[in-house]
């Protein structure tokens, strides 16, 4: 019986239509304000889907499977969701806040992007201040063990047992509230270790060696995240090009003055140009998100992999257009971004970087994430175009990609989203593609591997390659009971997202 109204009901759960486009006024460049000490959290975003819109269905599940986080009826989980924070991260290993008075106060930069105003130059300083207990090996086995499905640290190889205690030791950390943070900022001839060596086509500034202090102090969770102006200071090589003079972007270190940790380049970005904004997971490594087991496997102890030749086509795009920018943006936590960061400066151009914030916890905050940190970056170039890039698994991605084009006519060159339930049978997960019904079929395309994408005249706004068929239905892909309409997607098991919540529900409930 409880089949049947589930079945009468799933077809009505999708039949509202997607929103008018809303008239956008002319843009200009936003110069964010110095301090940015208030609560970042965005206003709550609607959401339904597949899950949520079915009336009744969170209580049945939580009937059937016992308490689970919410946000995994939205959608695909993220494994690494509420990790402990301050006082709750000495709870968890019995220590007292005197325990850490001798501890070096460190400092996660990211690497950000700074864009031109009537003022001049605004680089965006980001990143979050914080210290290290010194945990025992034992005791970081036993933590790490938690993230572990289907197995435990004892059964991996020694580099797999290694990298889950350091991503370990990177989540149970004590962020520092109340501290200020000053940079000192110089000239960066190269990105250090990147797929291309130099950092994409970014150049060198002649000048603008400088020291910043930011405006008031961390958050209590430790983050800073302010725009400040730079000083055009001449150097042996002259002077940091203005904005509107150049449409290459400018490279420049950020080190953090009173610690070895913290450093990070960012990158002076044109007023015109075109920015790729590309997801990591399952776009740019191999990470099956949407199988728990392999999915922690891979992002907590295994060596991130490239997915497929995606870095060739990367470099590509680095070496055929001389104005691109690259900016990276995943919504994992701060915490565990290094790994993150490391990978793509070995395997991909240098770019920016984005990543969730702490205070950025809740699941409402969670949900928006992803269109709040692409609405600031499109609100600070109002002249460049953009190119998006992600992967089908990823339910905000479907949401907020499309909506960008209609709130941003004329910014979005392309989309490009990997289907990952046509190339890879483990993603069961369902899809909406509604959000693409308003938009121009000329600037999307879903495909399969990254060949697909070569050879494409992406800065002429070829978007499509011609050879790759397109079946975009503009609805849910990938229904459970078979009502999935075929499409670019394949059909869903229901009882692979059963497995899903079970797994989310015993790994949270540890932390």
């Amino acid at each position: 019986m409880r089949s049947q109204v589930l079945l009468a009901i799933l077809p009505l759960a999708f039949a509202a239509p997607a929103p008018e486009p809303v008239a956008v006024a002319e843009p200009h460049p936003m110069v964010t304000p110095s301090a940015t000490l208030k609560d970042r959290t965005p206003s709550r975003v609607d959401r339904r889907d597949i899950l949520s819109s079915i009336a009744g269905l969170d209580g049945y599940l939580g009937s059937v499977l016992g308490s689970f986080p919410s946000y995994v009826a939205s959608g695909v989980p993220q494994f690494f969701q509420d990790l402990p924070q301050g006082d709750a991260v000495l709870k968890k290993l019995d220590l007292n806040p005197g325990d850490l008075d001798a501890a070096p106060t460190q400092v996660l930069t990211i690497p950000s992007y700074a864009n031109w105003t009537q003022q001049g130059w605004n680089l965006r300083f980001r990143g979050n201040v914080f210290k290290q207990p010194n945990i025992s090996e034992s005791k970081l086995n036993d933590l790490a063990n938690v993230f572990l499905v289907g197995t435990s640290i004892d059964k991996l190889q020694p580099a797999e047992q290694a990298q889950a205690r350091n991503l370990t030791a990177e989540i149970f950390v004590v962020q520092q509230g109340d501290r200020q943070v000053s940079f000192n900022i110089e000239p960066a001839s190269s990105q250090v270790t990147d797929g291309t060596g130099n950092g994409s086509n970014a150049i060198t500034p002649g000048g603008g060696s400088q020291n910043i202090t930011l405006m008031g102090t961390t958050t209590v969770e430790g983050d800073f995240d302010q725009f400040l102006p730079l000083q055009n200071v001449s150097g042996p090589g002259g002077y940091l090009v203005p904005g509107n003079a150049t449409l290459l972007p400018q490279r420049v270190n950020v080190y953090v003055t009173g610690t070895n940790t913290g450093n990070a380049t960012s990158y002076l970005v044109p007023e015109k140009g075109l920015t790729i904004i590309s997801d990591i997971d399952d776009i740019l490594r191999v990470t099956r998100i949407y199988q728990p087991a392999d999915g922690l496997l891979n992002s907590f102890a295994k060596a991130f992999t490239p997915w497929m030749n995606m870095p060739e086509i990367y470099a590509n795009w680095s070496r055929s257009i001389p104005d691109f920018h690259f900016h990276y943006l995943t919504t994992t936590p701060e915490q565990v971004t290094r790994n993150y960061m490391d990978f793509i400066y070995k395997t991909y151009p240098g770019g920016s970087f984005d990543t969730r914030p702490l205070n950025f916890s809740d699941v409402s905050a969670t949900l928006a994430i992803r269109k709040f940190l692409l609405t600031k970056v499109f609100q600070t170039y109002p002249q460049r175009k953009f190119i998006l890039v992600a992967d089908t698994s990823n339910a905000d991605v479907m949401k907020a990609y499309p909506e960008m084009a209609i709130e941003f006519p004329g910014q979005v060159q392309c989309i490009f989203l990997r289907n990952t339930s046509a190339t890879d049978s483990g993603d069961k997960f369902p899809y909406d593609t509604s959000g693409f019904k308003k938009l121009d079929n000329k600037t999307y395309m879903f495909f399969k591997v990254p060949d697909d994408l070569r050879g494409l005249d992406v800065v002429g706004g070829q978007c499509v390659n011609s050879s790759l068929v397109q079946n975009v239905t503009f609805s849910t892909q990938g229904l459970p009971f078979g009502l999935g309409k075929k499409g670019a997607a394949g059909r869903v098991e229901w009882w692979s997202a059963a497995f899903w919540l079970v797994v989310a529900a015993g790994v949270f409930g540890m932390l």
